[in-house]
């Protein structure tokens, strides 16, 4: 890990151009608190970061850096690693567009490059736009699966937190017919297993787990279906044969209630509406989105561009600000390991 535990180097990706994501990142910089858990990094474009400052009204001055070495990491400028590839006379502000997509992912990739390198202890990502993605050539379904795909991973889930809300998510990106075939008992051991370690990288020792059922009232004994007897009870049993506290399956209509009054560390939602729905209710604006499995530390808003407010100056920092203290956290877990 660079230099000191206390205050890792988190490299900060810009995400879509187009979108709130520069100024959530001068907003998230200009707060003090940033500099005193971690040193960051903007990986971006120099224009777009500075037109979003002037615009803003902030004092706050861009150093414009080739690599971590000439970082200063002081608070009231931004040290940013400028990809140079956004041409903003032409930027098509709050709309989708391929140049938008492409550099955002040329963002991503660059920030991945330096955490497996080492040169960074973590990555913190802004908000990107799938079709603009798409539109770019790059046919992911999101920041996880190009994250996963970069670093060969293959065991990967994601994770999203809002207060002492957890859920590591079964199923991901899927439509829900799917999503109900997909579930089985090997990912279902696999967000156990990973919620358990994501859970000691957050400094908990002995996580525990709750599991929810696929359907109403956990299947009440197979009348409303029998994946709750065939599939989740034989998982959450194999992860207890492995010294995992994984419980349930639970009534999802009341589980999440249980974890959130702090019954459990960790929820495992069978499908992605199943966790998100009760973490953006009582998280919305200030949750973090998390990438499991990895070798390196990923964090991440939990929301999109919000083309609707972009270049408006208007948008809530919030949830990247919690994304940095997450990262920080984890990386000071991690490498005080080492």
């Amino acid at each position: 890990m660079p230099e000191t535990q206390d205050q890792p180097i988190l490299a900060i990706t810009m995400g879509d151009p187009a979108g709130i994501g520069p100024e959530i990142a001068v907003r998230a910089l200009a707060d003090a608190d940033t500099y005193r858990i971690c040193r960051p990094l903007v990986v971006g474009d120099a224009s777009v970061m500075r037109a979003t400052v002037d615009e803003m009204g902030v004092s706050m001055q861009l150093h414009p850096v080739a690599g971590v070495s000439e970082a200063r990491f002081e608070q009231g400028q931004i040290d940013l690693l400028d990809l140079a590839n956004v041409d903003l006379p032409t930027l098509k502000k709050a709309q989708v567009s391929a140049m938008a997509g492409k550099a955002a992912y040329e963002y991503i990739i660059r920030a991945i490059d330096m955490a497996m390198a080492g040169e960074v202890a973590g990555i913190v990502t802004c908000p990107i736009h799938k079709d603009a993605l798409n539109q770019a050539g790059y046919h992911y379904p999101g920041h996880t699966e190009i994250l996963a795909d970069h670093t060969g991973t293959k065991d990967f889930a994601m994770m999203l937190t809002a207060g002492n809300l957890r859920v590591v998510l079964v199923t991901i990106h899927v439509a829900l017919e799917e999503a109900i075939r997909q579930v089985d008992e090997n990912r279902i051991l696999r967000a156990i297993r990973l919620a358990h370690s994501a859970g000691q990288m957050m400094g908990i020792e002995n996580p525990r787990i709750a599991v929810p059922g696929l359907n109403p009232h956990a299947g009440e004994g197979g009348m409303f279906g029998r994946q709750e007897i065939e599939i989740i009870e034989p998982a959450v049993r194999k992860a207890r044969e492995e010294g995992l506290d994984a419980q349930g399956p639970f009534p999802p209509d009341t589980l999440f209630y249980r974890a959130v009054n702090g019954q459990f560390d960790f929820v495992t939602p069978m499908y992605h509406d199943q966790g998100l729905i009760p973490i953006k209710l009582i998280g919305f604006g200030g949750g973090v989105n998390v990438t499991l499995g990895l070798p390196i530390i990923r964090t991440s808003v939990d929301h999109g561009t919000a083309f609707g407010k972009a270049w408006q100056f208007r948008a809530n920092a919030g949830s990247l600000m919690e994304a940095i203290r997450l990262a920080a956290q984890m990386a000071r877990v991690k490498f005080a390991g080492d």
